[in-house]
């Protein structure tokens, strides 16, 4: 009977499996937080364009209403510079997150691919293991005829 294969690095194949996990999950997150910030900018530049479209369109403002209305416009504009600036350190998270995870799955298919040669060649061996055994019993049954 056959020898069942096993691979001596399977515990490390599993762990660099784990580790690809653990990049798919960080890249997720990553991704979420980009998403999630690219809408809170596009809501900030909604609410400014609303906001000075409404402060060009009102007829009467008083001193004090320009001014808390310039004021809250400065505000917005500003939220909206820092915003950006955080989206884009977050492409770039998102960017150094799926490097991570190519590299992590580089690793772990390259000890797949191990696992695979290894497996051909022990179940090679093995048939030429049996197929020994297998001319060794035909040999020694073998009766020589009596010319």
């Amino acid at each position: 009977m056959a020898k069942p294969f096993r691979f001596n690095l399977q515990k490390v194949l599993d762990y660099r499996a784990q580790l690809e996990d653990q990049a798919k999950l960080a890249l997720a997150k990553a991704q979420q937080l980009h998403l999630e910030q690219q809408r809170l900018i596009k809501t900030l530049e909604d609410t400014l364009a609303a906001h000075l479209d409404d402060m060009a369109h009102k007829p009467t403002l008083t001193a004090a209403d320009m001014w808390l209305g310039r004021n809250y416009a400065k505000r917005l504009a500003e939220d909206l510079y820092v915003g950006r600036q955080t989206e884009e350190r977050l492409a770039q998270d998102v960017i150094l997150r799926r490097q991570e995870l190519v590299v992590k799955a580089k690793d772990r298919k390259l000890l797949e691919k191990l696992k695979e040669t290894q497996a051909k060649r022990h179940e090679q061996e093995e048939l030429r293991k049996e197929q020994a055994g297998f001319d060794e019993m035909a040999t020694i049954r073998f009766k020589v005829q009596a010319l």
